[in-house]
Parts: structure tokens; sequence; C-alpha cells
């Protein structure tokens, strides 16, 4: 692959991003996230990717959006790792599969089933998808501080968002129900 001066879909260059990102879903809510940094600034908007970075604390941070489902989330990891950061905290909307976890309550996320494919482009499916042990702790403790709801465990990462929704109208919808009711038994959090 041809050498960039820019990433390609991110449209950044090392100095634009720090070593710490929160990475939401929708481009809407970076504004929000930056918004609680020091000396925010947009860098980059293309595609899904919008990327705004500031100071948090004296930390340079970056804030960038992922656009929906793991191969975007995948290719803006790995542009921001190029440009140098390494620590990656995903936030967003869940779908509670405990019947516990509520609209508005907290899930940090200890590990995720993996039943999608991105991540099979990384590491065999043996492998586990677990957090980082100190970031979870830090998310923990920040949301309890806070008051909020909270709920820790595994949650599911997947590749269609109405197959949970509308599992009949799938020719698997089989397949998709009972993987439903496995998730639950194992006490899975969210989706």
């Amino acid at each position: 692959m041809q050498k960039l001066e820019k990433q390609f879909h991110i449209h950044c260059v090392p100095s634009d991003v720090g070593r710490y990102c929160i990475l939401p879903g929708d481009p809407g809510r970076v504004p929000a996230i930056a918004a609680l940094f020091d000396d925010a600034h947009q860098v980059a908007y293309n595609r899904e990717f919008n990327v705004w970075t500031g100071t948090l604390l004296g930390e340079k941070v970056t804030a960038c959006s992922t656009g929906i489902g793991g191969p975007s989330a995948a290719i803006a990891m790995e542009e921001l790792h190029k440009c140098g950061a390494d620590t990656f905290i995903r936030t967003g909307t869940c779908g509670g599969i405990d019947l516990n976890v509520q609209s508005g309550d907290i899930v940090v996320a200890t590990g995720a089933i993996r039943f999608e494919h991105t991540s099979l482009e990384y590491a065999p499916i043996e492998f586990p998808a677990v957090a980082d042990w100190e970031i979870t702790n830090a998310l923990v403790d920040a949301t309890k501080a806070m008051g909020y709801p909270l709920h820790i465990g595994v949650v599911q990462c997947k590749d269609s968002f109405y197959g949970q929704h509308s599992p009949d109208a799938s020719p698997v919808s089989y397949e998709l129900k009972a993987k439903w009711e496995s998730w639950k038994r194992l006490g899975v959090k969210a989706s």
C-alpha cells in the first residue's frame, strides 16, 4: 500500500491524535465529548470518522467516531494507532440482554462474546476479547463516583442489528433465538 501523508480514512497525521482515544459510533456525539476537553478542535471529518482533539487533565486526548459495526471501528483504531494512539475506550448505546439492565444504566464491559467476524482478522476465535483491567476499574470507579446505575460483565458483539430485533425474518431464526437465550442464561449484560 502506498505511503500517505494523512491516514486514508480518518485523514489524520500523528500530531493530530492523542495517546488516549474515546470512540463513540455516532459522528454527532464527538463534539459533545470534545466539549469536555480543554482546547478542543476538530482535526478531520471524513465519511463516518469525525475526529476532535484537545487535552484532559494535561493529557492530549482524541475523540473519533467509528460509525456502526466492527469493520469501521477497526479502520478507525488501526489508523489512530498508526498516529500514536494506544488506549481506546468505546462508548455509546447498547441493548440490554440481562433484564436488570435498564435504559440509561451504564454497562462496563469486562469482555465480549465475539459473535461477529471482524475480530477474526486479528486473533483466532479461541483468544478471548477481554478488556484492560486497569481501564475497566477506572471506568467502574468513575461510574460509582457519579452515582449512575452500573452493570459490570460480559457483552456481546455482533454484525447484524436486526437479527436480534426481528429474528423471525431470518432463515436462521432458530439459531439467533437459541443464541440469545444462551446469552441470557450466561448473564451477558448487553449487546
